[in-house]
């Protein structure tokens, strides 16, 4: 009898070992939130990432230019683990797309509703190659910054039609207080090589965003060979928030796939 109980004590401590192997196994996704959304906006997709077992950071990205907010990015991915899934969500992707390029622990790109600039070419001149962006003429006046530069933020009552147009009315506004704001340089800021054209990439998008054209989602992507393009038929710029399953769903597949 007591060898017995050994026994069973020992495989479930093997398969407890075993287990524990897994979970410590599966990449890290760092998510890194776009122009007037903050990290928040990853929350719904965080809560079915972590259920299913994956570490996650949600960095704070600072909107202040692609370089720098690419370097601040390539600064946590320095002290993560050897496999990173690197999400990026609208001018986020202009920022993973940089910060990529330095860091050889990232083995995959998902880019939501985001930017995928190629050499010299910026947030703000792919927004404009296809028509429509409605997002200029919804934009409040530029603040001045001490810097000589400009902050720009959404009108906050069009901010729930320009940005979030499929989210209740109730948290969209919300998020419009909440906005962060980003620099008029930044989106006007040329990239330098996208990491996109080495690095495995993913993207998912609404075909009603109202920020970035899905016509250019779709040119992106076919541009990027992803490995596969999620279309979300309603979906606004922020389908993280609005459609969480559809979106970390395609993060694990990447995860899945590295």
């Amino acid at each position: 009898m007591n060898k017995l109980i050994a026994c069973i004590a020992l495989a479930a401590s093997v398969t407890g070992a075993a287990s524990a192997k897994a979970e410590v196994t599966k990449p890290t996704i760092v998510l890194v939130h776009g122009a007037f959304a903050d990290a928040s906006s990853w929350n719904d997709v965080i809560r079915i990432l972590r259920r299913d077992g994956f570490p996650v950071i949600a960095a704070a990205n600072p909107l202040r230019s692609v370089r720098d907010d690419a370097t601040y990015v390539a600064d946590i991915l320095a002290n993560m683990p050897p496999r990173v899934v690197l999400v990026g969500h609208s001018y986020g992707g202009s920022v993973i797309s940089e910060a990529a390029n330095r860091r050889p622990n990232v083995k995959a790109l998902v880019y939501v509703a985001a930017f995928a600039p190629q050499a010299g070419e910026s947030a703000a001149q792919l927004s404009g190659k296809f028509p429509g962006s409605t997002l200029v003429p919804t934009l409040a006046p530029p603040v001045p910054l001490a810097d000589g530069g400009k902050d720009l933020y959404i009108q906050q009552d069009r901010f729930p039609s320009q940005f979030a147009a499929d989210v209740p009315r109730a948290q969209a506004e919300l998020m419009a207080a909440g906005q962060r704001p980003i620099t008029e340089a930044a989106l006007n800021e040329k990239s330098n090589d996208g990491a996109w054209t080495r690095i495995p990439s993913w993207f998912v998008y609404g075909d009603a965003d109202r920020n970035i054209p899905p016509a250019m989602h779709a040119f992106m992507a076919a541009r990027a060979r992803s490995h596969q393009t999620v279309v979300i038929k309603g979906g606004s710029h922020v389908v993280m928030v609005s459609h969480p399953d559809a979106v970390a769903s395609l993060i694990e597949k990447a995860a899945a796939a590295e």
